[in-house]
């Protein structure tokens, strides 16, 4: 009897070690198991971290496997942050003028109601950066395998989101957050005109063509921020350039402006000789404040002829000293 219990004993006592054992091995395929498949979780989640995905001026969501290897700009701002951003710029917008040293060798592609679709082709950049008017033109560059991606500029805090949405894009976070921190200073530490606002005109001229820039604008919103009335704030939007209404001589006569200031995109002097002409046409602009105490300015063309970039601070001291000379 002692004998058959000592067997059963012993059967059992080898049993558990048996079990033991294949525990023991199961945790270790186990930890082998997870060995073998951390190297390759990590990997993909350095993948995904590694695509970058931004929200443009269209509220689009656009994804990038990496950072761009180069990007063409259709307007002097959008050139003007990338530049700064130390970005590969592979195209600009066509100068009519003298250009910077620094950006003499990249090639002209355009402007963006003429853009150069061959010049496009050659440069074959990763990236274009244009204003929503382009998108008519979008599908021609995007078969050629650039992505579009779209900026505005009606305002400061356009021209920041722009600073920031490059930014992001090139990996360079920290640098644009610099730059935007310069501008929020210098715009919130500056000081208006003392006094009353300065009742002001703002003109968009070309020979033949005037119309009145709304506060939804860039120099609209430059103009408030400098201290300034814009007597057209009411003015009906034109339906084709809602930043923009047209003349209503009517009116004008009536808040009777103590400033007016013209912005060109082409010859400064030409526009002011043409527009001092549409006055003389009509008698009634002689009678105006601004007109009588020769306070008609023409706004430098980089600045506000087109979208001025990280420059804007810049653009706003020239809209205040214009106030200044009012008082």
């Amino acid at each position: 009897m002692k004998k058959a219990t000592l067997l059963l004993l012993s059967v059992l006592l080898l049993l558990i070690l048996a079990a033991c054992g294949t525990d023991s091995d199961k945790a270790e395929a186990k930890q082998e198991t997870a060995k073998e498949e951390t190297p390759k979780d990590t990997e993909k989640k350095e993948e995904v971290s590694s695509a970058i995905e931004v929200t443009d001026a269209s509220g689009e969501s656009i994804t990038f496997e990496s950072a761009p290897e180069s990007i063409a700009a259709l307007n002097s701002g959008d050139l003007d942050i990338l530049i700064a951003l130390g970005a590969n710029v592979t195209g600009r917008p066509t100068a009519s003028g003298p250009v910077a040293k620094e950006i003499e060798s990249i090639t002209e592609i355009g402007n963006p109601h003429q853009p150069n679709f061959e010049k496009l082709a050659e440069v074959h950049p990763t990236v274009l950066a244009a204003a929503m008017s382009f998108k008519q033109h979008a599908e021609n560059v995007e078969r050629q395998g650039t992505k579009v991606i779209y900026t505005k500029a009606n305002s400061i805090a356009d021209i920041q989101e722009t600073i920031r949405l490059f930014g992001q894009l090139f990996q360079k976070e920290a640098e644009a957050e610099t730059i935007n921190k310069t501008i929020t200073e210098k715009v919130e530490n500056g000081e208006k005109v003392n006094g009353d606002p300065v009742k002001t005109l703002l003109v968009y001229g070309a020979p033949g063509t005037y119309l009145a820039a709304l506060p939804n604008s860039l120099t609209g919103d430059l103009l408030a921020k400098a201290g300034g009335e814009n007597i057209a704030s009411d003015f009906p939007q034109e339906e084709n350039y809602p930043q923009y209404a047209s003349l209503s001589v009517e009116k004008i006569i009536e808040r009777n402006p103590e400033v007016v200031m013209l912005i060109t995109h082409g010859d400064p002097e030409a526009v002011k000789a043409a527009f001092e002409g549409e006055m003389e046409k009509n008698a009634a602009w002689k009678n105006l404040d601004a007109v009588k105490s020769g306070n008609v300015f023409v706004l430098p063309s980089n600045l506000f002829g087109s979208n001025p970039g990280t420059k804007v601070v810049e653009a706003l001291e020239v809209m205040k000293e214009n106030l200044a000379a009012v008082k």
